[in-house]
């Protein structure tokens, strides 16, 4: 890592901890909202103008970041970089020499990992929001599972003559989804299993 006219390096104490984990993931991250107000009005869009070779290879670190461990991030080694970016070392140094740099506003961050990296305000922001969307969809499908889940437990009960009674007890219910949980790990509620599960249960009392 070289210092540019765009990077500054700081105290160690002086380094923030980044937000995002390594083990986060966004493995449905092919899209990426886009404030375009906000883009219109930045000083990199502006300047870019001016050099749009380098503005091209500041858009790419911006989207390869997406890709990164942790998400947003990108490493500190400039080879590292210039592989990014499918060009020499000695090319994209030159990129980073200019007014306009492609490390423009990223700034070095500890990550979870142990790394340092450089990560961006703006980047951040974006990988947050996406993480909380993807978090919030997350515990809704599992709340849809649950529910069809318990939903097919009750199905079943009813269909038996012999255990239509259970179908009305949520807890009876929910000691069977549990049960199904610990003996048939990511298995789903069948027949067959909701049986097993009802005459172990039944024993125990």
């Amino acid at each position: 890592m070289s210092i540019t006219p765009s990077v500054k390096l700081v105290d160690s104490d002086e380094i923030d901890d980044y937000p995002i984990s390594s083990s986060d993931r966004l493995d449905a991250h092919y899209f990426l909202p886009w404030h375009l107000k906000r883009w219109r009005g930045s000083d990199t869009r502006k300047k870019a103008y001016k050099d749009p070779e380098v503005g091209f290879y500041a858009m790419e670190l911006f989207f390869k970041s997406q890709d990164e461990t942790p998400i947003g991030t990108l490493p500190t080694d400039e080879s590292d970089l210039a592989f990014m970016l499918h060009m020499s070392t000695d090319k994209f140094q030159s990129l980073l020499r200019r007014e306009l740099s492609p490390l423009r506003n990223w700034y070095l961050t500890r990550c979870d990992n142990g790394e340092m990296r450089w990560a961006h305000p703006v980047v951040r922001e974006f990988v947050l929001d996406a993480l909380k969307g993807s978090q919030a969809n997350a515990a809704k499908n599992a709340d849809d599972r649950m529910r069809k889940r318990l939903g097919t437990i009750v199905g079943h009960l009813k269909g038996q003559v012999s255990m239509k009674h259970l179908a009305s007890s949520d807890d009876m219910v929910n000691d069977i989804s549990d049960w199904i949980a610990r003996h048939y790990p990511g298995g789903s509620a069948t027949l067959r299993r909701v049986k097993e599960a009802v005459s172990d249960l039944s024993s125990r009392l």
